[in-house]
């Protein structure tokens, strides 16, 4: 950390390792003997004993190691900024915001390169603009639909025909989105944070070209950077996939109803547009080459799916568009008619069908590749073109770090982001040592049964402690909200994976119900803890609700015994 803190100054400094030094021991004693400090590091400028980490921290913050280097800070280079920040999504203008609030000069560069279909949005990034946000309120509206189906069951009487209007919905959420793009622009300039609309590009490794949509360049130094650039959607790469086919950058604001779609892809961000789009009522199909959300617990992924599939939505599995001649304009239109052609990964079969709207969901790709990182130094896996980091999100260049999505084997989600920038914001400017956790991190895929999980899928668990060391627990549940209407009956379900040699503490949560994000984020703090299933037996459950099975579960997977419930 301190080493760190000459860095940012731009002030040069030697480092003496007592422990790689044969004389250390001596050298040790004798600085005891001229400091009467014992630990280490022992930081001395031009003869003055400064002292450890503590008060070199609080002499650097109160202005008098400045004093101190004198000449040191004079000869070193001037940069405009002491930070720049690449990317204006949630973890960046997290950071920004907080190295501002300590005290620092700060820029943020955000730019967004238009999607094929020429579909752009302002400051705020992904989640805000064309993903956790829009993607919820759609949701949202879809699961307002099935309420509307319920309520007659529970006395609401209408006789008018209920439909949906997509352009008033887009509207609305267009509406919501534009008050927090203004609202981030906003804080930026209270926390006088410098916001340029422009793209990065490092020319140098402290400065960096800034190219705004007009093709207007302007330079700009910095002693540290932080990138927090992002990923967008991936094509398929082949003839006609970005003329023909939209992303979920394009979904969220389109001006016209889809109508009958096909998505492409078995992502999370796959199923929830499904999910959504059937919602409202119209045609989806979606095409799946292998597996549902890899990565995450597959039972349950296969049980979202299933339920999907009983409400409307059709699945084509173990099918890819093929290579050439996938996609044939039939009509023009908003929305127009496409014929789409896909070949069986398992043999030569062809499926052929007609669709509104193609929705490309089939992965992201870091935005790392074009912003000038090989002139710097900073190491991406050539592979997927994340960057790979320590446990301080510093890059293999000292100066530069990164956050967000485009960590290599890092989780890519929003308050993951937000937690890392925050952090190093006050690690490189606070004097904090407390680093990112990426382990045990809740979330929830925001599918029509939406499914929260925190810890490990099963499969997970198995592979690392070993199926004799594994107990889980689990069961089917039916919603109160769901008796009335009598729907969906034991498709709700609820697991915990328990470490039977670490007191049955709980590795693996899983909840596959209405809600499931509320629920989730609960048990995640729980998690954090030490949660075992002896405190969750001891916890009494709040009743009547879906979360309360968590305290009353008793059969496990081994014993074999049924799980289906007859009632709430």
């Amino acid at each position: 950390q301190v080493k760190e803190l000459f860095h940012s100054m731009g002030v040069d400094f030697y480092a003496l390792e007592l422990d790689l030094t044969d004389d250390g021991p001596n050298i040790q004693q004798v600085l005891v003997e001229v400091t009467s400090q014992r630990t280490v590091p022992s930081v001395f400028v031009n003869g003055t004993h400064i002292g450890g980490y503590d008060k070199t921290f609080q002499a650097y913050q109160s202005g008098s190691l400045q004093n101190v280097l004198g000449n040191c800070i004079d000869d070193a280079e001037v940069y405009d900024y002491d930070l720049i920040v690449v990317g204006g999504g949630s973890g960046g203008l997290a950071c920004s915001k907080e190295a501002a609030a300590l005290g620092k000069k700060v820029m943020v560069l955000d730019y967004v390169v238009p999607t094929p279909s020429g579909t752009s949005w302002g400051l705020g990034g992904t989640c805000v603009n064309v993903g956790c946000i829009p993607k919820k309120l759609m949701h949202q509206a879809a699961l307002l639909g099935q309420a509307l189906q319920d309520s007659r069951k529970f006395g609401w009487e209408y006789d008018e025909q209920v439909k949906h209007n997509w352009e008033t919905m887009v509207e609305a959420i267009q509406n919501y989105i534009g008050s927090l793009n203004w609202g981030y622009r906003v804080s930026l300039r209270e926390k006088t944070v410098t916001y340029i609309n422009a793209y990065a590009e490092f020319i140098e490794p402290h400065k960096i070209k800034a190219t705004t949509r007009k093709g207007q360049e302007t330079f700009h130094t910095a002693q540290t950077f932080v990138l927090a650039t992002g990923e967008r959607p991936r094509y398929l790469g082949i003839p006609g996939d970005k003329e023909y086919c939209i992303t979920s950058d394009d979904l969220f604001s389109l001006p016209y109803c889809p109508g009958k779609t096909l998505i492409v892809g078995a992502s999370y961000v796959a199923l929830e547009c499904a999910g959504f789009l059937a919602g409202i009522g119209l045609d989806v199909t979606v095409m799946v080459r292998s597996i549902l959300l890899r990565g995450f617990d597959q039972e349950m992924a296969e049980r979202a799916g299933a339920y999907m599939e009983t409400h409307g939505v059709k699945f084509i599995r173990k099918f890819v568009p093929i290579r050439a001649s996938t996609f044939t304009l039939l009509e023009e239109g908003m929305p127009r008619r496409l014929k789409v052609v896909a070949q069986s990964t398992e043999g030569p079969d062809t499926v052929e069908g007609e669709y509104n709207t193609v929705l490309m969901a089939i992965g992201r790709d870091a935005c790392t590749r074009n912003i000038g990182l090989d002139k710097i130094g900073v190491k991406i896996n050539e592979k997927n073109g994340k960057i790979p980091v320590n446990d301080e999100e510093q890059t293999s260049v000292p100066h530069v770090y990164a956050i967000g999505d485009i960590l290599d084997g890092k989780l890519e989600l929003t308050p993951v982001a937000i937690q890392a920038g925050k952090l190093l914001a006050r690690r490189l400017f606070g004097g904090s040592f407390i680093k990112c956790d990426y382990v045990n991190v809740p979330t929830t895929v925001f599918t029509p049964l939406e499914y929260g999980c925190c810890g490990l899928p099963e499969e997970r668990a198995i592979e690392e402690y070993g199926k004799e060391n594994v107990e889980v627990y689990h069961t089917l549940f039916w919603p109160l909200e769901w008796t009335v209407p009598s729907r969906d009956n034991n498709t709700c379900y609820a697991k915990i994976i328990c470490n039977k040699h670490d007191n049955n503490r709980v590795i693996g949560f899983h909840v596959l119900g209405p809600n499931a994000g509320e629920i989730t984020q609960g048990f995640g703090a729980a998690i954090k803890c030490g949660l075992t299933k002896e405190l969750l037996d001891e916890t009494i459950g709040i009743h009547p609700t879906c979360a309360e099975v968590f305290t009353t579960m008793e059969i496990t997977k081994s014993s074999g015994k049924d799980v289906t419930q007859a009632g709430c």
